[in-house]
């Protein structure tokens, strides 16, 4: 981050205790691979993110993925006494005390989602993947760009024919059960009652959490950041919308790094 943006973390460094802190993983925390698998946080991240959660009145990870594979890679079973939050699946799932918990609507759709992502097993076309979450799934077209069209009209038909609902994402389509949560409704209830929040994002789904936000420093005039991860693929949106731009992961680490005062 620039040095003219520091001045901007003044209200977290003040009452650390009063401020949220919460944040996207992939594309955030860490880079974006061909392979989602193969995803893993910039070395450093999960240091500082564990040490702003001892620090900080809230910190969470709010993600796409699974809880269980953030649990993974955010070390969060190594480390059992950190207050960490974590939430999947755009709030589908969470972990509470260690426990994984899901939205219970989720559970009717579980093998609605297991069925199609059979189905687009045996109709992708090469280089298109499919990403199966248990309660959802995506189509990543990176690897194939030029099958993009193919992959929005199969997701399309595909929910119209099972229910779920399709969110378009960074070079991805994914499918989900129609419940109305996404990252804006878990970072409202991560936020409230803060004096300051943040949230550091890179993608279209990341924009429903500026718009809690938004709405945090509207109704109690909270001081609030909202934190674009700059790329070569992120969306405009994200960057206009942005106070502060990082570039990419490395970037993140150097904000979280700076709210712990370094």
């Amino acid at each position: 981050m620039h040095l003219d943006d520091r001045p901007r973390l003044q209200p977290f460094l003040d009452a650390p205790m009063d401020a949220a802190v919460v944040t996207d993983f992939d594309g955030t925390l860490a880079p974006i691979v061909d392979d989602p698998e193969a995803a893993v946080a910039l070395p450093g991240v999960v240091d500082a993110i564990h040490e702003l959660a001892v620090a900080f009145g809230q910190v969470a990870v709010v993600s796409g993925r699974p809880v269980s594979f953030l649990r993974d890679r955010l070390e969060l079973d190594d480390r059992p006494t950190t207050p960490l939050f974590v939430s999947g699946l755009y709030g589908i799932e969470w972990l509470a005390d260690g426990v994984e918990q899901v939205h219970p609507t989720a559970v009717a759709f579980r093998d609605i989602v297991a069925e199609a992502a059979d189905r687009a097993d045996a109709a992708v076309p090469d280089g298109v993947g499919v990403e199966r979450k248990g309660y959802s799934l995506t189509l990543h077209v990176r690897t194939g760009p030029e099958h993009l069209d193919w992959a929005r009209s199969w997701a399309a038909a595909t929910a119209h024919t099972t229910g779920l609902v399709v969110h378009a994402g960074r070079m991805s389509f994914e499918l989900r059960p129609p419940i109305e949560v996404d990252k804006g409704s878990v970072v409202t209830d991560l936020v409230r009652g803060r004096r300051a929040a943040c949230f550091l994002g890179d993608d279209l789904g990341d924009l429903p959490a500026f718009d809690a936000l938004d709405r945090l420093h509207a109704d109690t005039g909270a001081a609030v950041l909202r934190v674009g991860v700059r790329s070569a693929e992120a969306p405009s949106e994200l960057i206009e919308r942005a106070d502060v731009l990082v570039d990419g992961p490395a970037g993140s680490l150097e904000l979280l790094r700076a709210l712990l005062g370094r």
